[in-house]
């Protein structure tokens, strides 16, 4: 604690007494828990008041604990009825410690039974009978505030974290505390799993992703996004920009304007085009989230060339499997919506291509196997490395 916060007890008293006797009538040994159950979450009211070291006015315990209360009822829906937190348990005094003592402070902090007051989530119970889950006070207040190395831990990553956040996290360094459930808890980043496991998370990394100061590449973003793909669309409320790639080029777009790139087929036809980059697994999902259409909903290309129509060899239904297309059409030009194309893979399952790399490109992407395109180049170009090729399949 800074000097002079709180009277410290007369040294012989302390002497003839000792900690535990002294502790128990009421002395603070370490920082006090702040207990209470069925507590309205209304910032007008809202006042835990039972303490493991009660005072005789024990209001004020807990630092900006209103403010907590509306952060939390924001994150909530929105209910006639406040809502009640089944149980709270919080540290008390937290804005009396020294700024050069937090390293001591949070090593106490990461011990029981402290430490759950900082990493055990609040249960909420909402007017109907649902509940929810929200960050605790302890986390809350320390997340804002400066305790590590000086920095406040929201918005920094963890040394040696998720390489998929580096450029939206600003590098925690080396702060001389490496408890990942508590660094987590204090909102230091570790994973993009974790992130978007826990409660407002996803906006969380969807406002990052939509600042333009914040370096990302296009590879980390359709990991990312692939990642997002996975969460309920209920449980994330939609972004009004997205960061999109144009003509290669990463920018910030307003959602409306987006695209989810599920079509590669398309792709020399979306110049000026904001495209979300994802697997092609998560593209209906992708869009489903974003409430955004996909490339292929939204571009018609109709093919409007003739060509002659070709049986795809045996080796290459021996690579692809089952879903290989039987035939394709082979184009001397193949074009569609005014553009020349290497190959269309139209909404009726028809293939369509104009060169050799294009007939593997679209032989793949229509059998499901889009990493095998090369490989079917080469069985294409030169037929007998069929053997080579299946022995190197061993390796896969």
């Amino acid at each position: 604690m800074r000097p002079d916060e709180l009277a410290y007890v007369d040294t012989e008293l302390a002497a003839r007494w000792g900690e535990r006797p002294l502790a128990a009538c009421g002395v603070l040994a370490t920082f006090a828990l702040v207990r209470a159950t069925d507590v309205v979450l209304d910032p007008d009211e809202v006042e835990p008041r039972e303490s493991d070291y009660p005072e005789p006015d024990d209001a004020g315990l807990l630092d900006a604990v209103d403010v907590w209360c509306e952060d939390v009822l924001d994150r909530l829906p929105p209910t006639h009825v406040p809502p009640v937190a089944t149980e709270i348990v919080a540290v008390r005094d937290l804005d009396l410690v020294d700024d050069d003592c937090w390293p001591q402070a949070l090593a106490l902090l990461a011990q029981p039974p402290l430490r759950d007051a900082l990493t055990q989530p609040v249960r909420v119970l909402l007017p109907d009978g649902t509940t929810e889950t929200v960050r605790p006070y302890t986390a809350w207040w320390l997340r804002d505030h400066p305790v590590l190395d000086g920095r406040r831990p929201a918005g920094l990553r963890a040394e040696g974290s998720d390489p998929l956040l580096a450029g939206l996290y600003d590098s925690a360094d080396a702060t001389g505390f490496d408890d990942e459930q508590v660094l987590r808890a204090l909102g230091v980043r570790t994973s993009v799993a974790a992130l978007l496991d826990e409660p407002g998370g996803a906006a969380e990394l969807l406002t990052r992703l939509a600042d333009p100061a914040r370096e990302v590449t296009a590879v980390q973003l359709h990991a990312l996004y692939t990642a997002l793909a996975d969460l309920d669309p209920e449980q994330v409320t939609l972004p009004d920009e997205l960061r999109a790639v144009v003509d290669g080029t990463l920018v910030v777009v307003d959602a409306s304007e987006a695209l989810v790139a599920d079509a590669p087929d398309l792709l020399p036809l979306t110049a000026g085009t904001p495209l979300l980059p994802v697997a092609p697994s998560r593209a209906a999902d992708l869009a489903d989230l974003f409430q955004v259409r996909r490339l292929s909903e939204a571009v018609e290309a109709e093919v409007t060339t003739v060509g002659e129509e070709h049986d795809v060899p045996p080796s290459v239904h021996a690579l692809l499997g089952p879903a290989t297309p039987a035939s394709y059409i082979e184009h001397d030009e193949l074009r569609a919506a005014g553009t020349e194309l290497d190959w269309r893979h139209t909404p009726d399952g028809v293939l369509h291509a104009s060169t050799l790399e294009g007939v593997a490109a679209g032989l793949a992407w229509a059998a499901g196997q889009w990493p095998r395109r090369f490989e079917v180049a080469a069985l294409l170009e030169d037929p007998s490395r069929t053997t080579e090729l299946a022995r190197d399949r061993w390796f896969d």
